[in-house]
């Protein structure tokens, strides 16, 4: 049978008609065949998230992200639901399916949401939405690394860098990893706090206080209208070291007196490691 098709074919006219068609039309389909170098991929997805602080994992899982699921698994169009508990949080990412309409999607989650406030256990917030896109990802990654500074110094280095990369255009986001951010420390010495009959929550109500920027009021000169801020937030080391936090036979007691205060690195949460080769 096959034998009998192949003789037909090879000594029939039209085969070579046949050929030419078929390249003709070959090349018809890569030419209208739509292309894109990064082609659009509609993938509606949202984070949620719901705190419950005070709240242990078991907890949160039981009485949050287990009813959460389920709700949202019943909105039209939703593919997958990944879901994590941690202590005093709940979060979960929804996808629909491909194709679906982003803003619709978005507004079927909402309307999921909002329309079952009345089963938020108590001590839980409120769900708050943040939609995600699948162009959310970096398309450049750049790692400082040296063996003569540390990590703090790092981040501050990249932290100059962020501030350029912000300022080309078309620079959407940017986000800093890893090293350690500033951090000013304070210390209390319990016997100076002792010796000047101090608690420590006496301390930090004066710290909070002092750290914060106040509107004084405004005036008018030259038809232009002038803020007037007092204080301002606390930067350095020696401002931290002249807050007053108390009053001693009629002097005052600078934070200085009963404490230490360092600056530099915060104590690490996080790191991050990268390979080469």
């Amino acid at each position: 049978m096959a034998g009998r098709m192949a003789r037909t074919f090879i000594d029939s006219r039209l085969t070579p008609l046949v050929v030419v068609a078929s390249m003709l039309l070959g090349i018809f389909a890569i030419l209208a065949t739509p292309r894109e170098e990064e082609p659009q991929i509609i993938v509606p997805m949202m984070d949620v998230f719901v705190q419950m602080p005070g709240a242990g994992v078991k907890e949160v899982e039981e009485r949050v992200t287990i009813p959460m699921e389920k709700k949202l698994m019943e909105i039209p169009g939703v593919e997958y639901v990944y879901s994590t508990s941690s202590p005093g949080l709940s979060f979960a990412v929804v996808r629909f399916t491909v194709g679906e309409d982003e803003e619709k999607s978005i507004v079927k989650l909402y309307n999921k949401m909002y329309a079952n406030f009345d089963l938020i256990p108590p001590g839980a917030s409120t769900p708050l939405i943040k939609p995600r896109s699948i162009d959310d990802v970096p398309i450049l990654s750049l790692t400082l690394w040296s063996d003569r500074v540390d990590g703090f110094t790092l981040r501050r280095i990249a932290a100059q860098l962020d501030d350029q990369l912000k300022d080309i255009q078309d620079v959407s986001e940017t986000r800093l990893l890893g090293g350690e951010r500033r951090q000013v420390r304070i210390l209390l010495d319990p016997a100076r706090l002792a010796a000047y009959h101090l608690a420590p929550g006496t301390v930090v109500q004066a710290l909070t206080a002092t750290n914060q920027e106040l509107r004084a009021g405004s005036f008018s000169r030259e038809n232009r209208e002038v803020l007037v801020d007092t204080a301002r937030f606390l930067e350095r080391p020696d401002e931290v070291g002249r807050v007053v936090v108390a009053a001693s036979n009629g002097r005052p007691v600078y934070l200085r007196d009963v404490a230490r205060i360092l600056d530099g690195p915060e104590e690490p949460r996080s790191y991050v490691l990268f390979g080469v080769g």
